[in-house]
């Protein structure tokens, strides 16, 4: 058994708050980004299915503002990694969706395998939320045309080889400034 806690980060570091009521017409907390800590590592979509422990992730990166345990799992080690390596080809830099399928989506699914709990609605919901508002809807095809871009125009966004398919496991990770573990494996032991 683990116990299973939901990291939670605020990508705009406080300016959601200040700013959400201007700009939205209504009061938002954050801009969320969340992992999830199980058997002693934060697993993250970020561009692919991403893994550290957690400490060398909030080190290198942020402090959650928010730790939320979701339970105890009784779920294996060995059949969690099976699960991430079966939804691996729906968190990748290609399927990447700010408003659909994001970190916070791929975090809820792994909480409903592992305990049959949710993120949060307050979380999940936020997208929807934004780009239903007058200023969301201005922007929102902005931003799918910026995704859309991003995923054609830069370098190793994701890597091609020849035949289109992509040359590594390893995904761009946008928040690390050095390379993070490509895919899932359980701490070493001692």
């Amino acid at each position: 058994s683990s116990t299973v806690t939901l990291a939670v980060y605020d990508l705009s570091h406080g300016m959601a708050r200040q700013l959400g009521q201007q700009f939205l017409g209504f009061p938002i907390e954050m801009i969320p980004h969340t992992g999830v800590v199980v058997y002693g590592r934060e697993y993250f979509f970020g561009g692919g299915i991403q893994s550290l422990p957690h400490e060398q992730f909030a080190s290198m990166h942020m402090q959650p503002i928010q730790m939320i345990p979701m339970g105890v799992t009784q779920i294996s080690e060995s059949l969690f990694l099976e699960f991430l390596n079966s939804i691996r080809s729906r968190y990748t830099t290609e399927t990447y969706d700010l408003i659909t399928n994001n970190c916070n989506n791929f975090s809820d699914e792994l909480v409903q395998f592992l305990v049959g709990k949710s993120v949060p609605s307050e979380i999940t919901s936020l997208p929807e939320r934004v780009f239903s508002s007058p200023m969301g809807q201005m922007l929102r095809p902005m931003i799918e045309q910026t995704q859309s871009q991003m995923r054609g125009a830069i370098p190793g966004f994701p890597p091609q080889s020849s035949s289109g398919n992509q040359t590594s496991n390893r995904a761009p990770n946008p928040w690390a400034s050095q390379p993070s573990q490509p895919s899932p494996s359980p701490p070493p032991n001692p």
